[in-house]
C-alpha cells in the first residue's frame, strides 16, 4: 500500500480529485465507485470544476453506490444518494442509465444486494473506488467483524455509525441498518484509495496504519491492495508511524 500525506484538505482533496481524472483520462468509460460523506466532498467539487473547464470528462463513467442508509429515498436528507447528485451527477448531467445505486426502499433489501451484484459482474468489475474510513475502522457499511469475503449485503450498523452518522441529518434518525457493497468488492477493485481528513480521524488511522490487517478493522484491507492507497490530511496522519 502506498501512503500519501497531503499538508490540509485543500491538497488532499486537490489529488484524489487529480486521482480520479487520471483513472478516466486512462479509461473514458470507467466504473467508479466514490463514497458519499463530508470528507471526499472537496474532491467532488474540484472534479466537477476540472470537468467544466474541459480538463476531464466523465460523460461516459459508469457510476456504482457504495452504500445506503436502509429506507432512505434519494430526495431524503442525509441519504447517501443525494449527496451523489447533488455533488456530482446532476452538475455534470450524468445519464441515468449510467448510475447504478442501491434502492434501499426496496422490500427485499438482499434481492437489492444481489441484484447489485449481478450489475457490477456486467459491468466487468469496478475500476477505482475512493472511500473513507469510519471512526470505528468501517468502510461503507462493512462494520468491524464483516468477512473480507462479503459481497453487497445487508448490514446491521455499530452503534459508533449509529451516532456518528447522526451529523447528516437535523433531527434524530434511527439508523439500524444499511446497504453496502462488501469488503470483497475492495479487494477485487482495480485501484483504490482509502481518503482520510482531520484530527478526529488520528486515532483510527494509527490503527489502521500499525495493527494487524484484520476484519475486525475493515479498513485495515487495504493494505493488501496491490493497487491500494492510504491518502491523509497532516492533521489525520499525526499518530501514524513514520517509516
Amino acid at each position: 500500500m502506498q501512503t500519501i500525506i497531503e499538508s490540509d484538505y485543500e491538497a488532499l482533496s486537490e489529488r484524489a480529485s487529480e486521482w480520479i481524472a487520471k483513472c478516466v483520462s486512462d479509461k473514458p468509460d470507467a466504473v467508479l465507485c466514490l463514497a458519499a460523506g463530508a470528507t471526499p466532498v472537496g474532491a467532488f467539487r474540484k472534479l466537477v470544476s476540472m470537468a467544466k473547464e474541459g480538463k476531464v470528462d466523465l460523460s461516459k463513467c459508469r457510476f456504482v453506490g457504495l452504500d445506503e442508509w436502509a429506507g432512505l429515498r434519494r430526495e431524503d436528507e442525509g441519504s447517501c444518494k443525494r449527496l451523489l447528485y447533488e455533488e456530482i451527477f446532476e452538475p455534470l448531467q450524468i445519464p441515468e442509465g449510467q448510475l447504478y445505486m442501491f434502492d434501499a426502499c426496496s422490500e427485499d433489501l438482499a434481492g437489492e444486494c444481489q441484484a447489485m451484484n449481478r450489475r457490477i459482474q456486467t459491468l466487468g468489475g469496478i475500476d477505482f473506488m475512493l472511500v473513507g474510513a469510519g471512526m470505528n475502522g468501517h468502510i461503507g457499511f462493512n462494520e468491524p467483524g464483516t468477512s473480507f469475503d462479503t459481497y453487497a449485503h445487508v448490514a446491521n450498523l455499530d452503534e459508533v455509525t449509529q451516532q456518528v452518522g447522526q451529523k447528516y441529518f437535523s433531527k434524530p434518525m434511527r439508523l439500524r441498518t444499511g446497504v453496502t457493497l462488501g469488503l470483497k468488492h475492495l479487494a477485487e477493485s482495480r485501484s483504490v484509495v482509502l481518503m482520510v481528513s482531520g484530527s478526529h480521524k488520528a486515532d483510527i488511522v494509527e490503527r489502521i496504519v500499525n495493527e494487524e490487517i484484520s476484519e475486525q478493522l475493515p479498513a485495515s484491507l487495504v493494505r493488501k491492495h496491490p493497487n491500494g492507497c492510504l491518502l491523509l490530511d497532516s492533521e489525520a496522519a499525526v499518530k501514524a508511524r513514520k517509516d
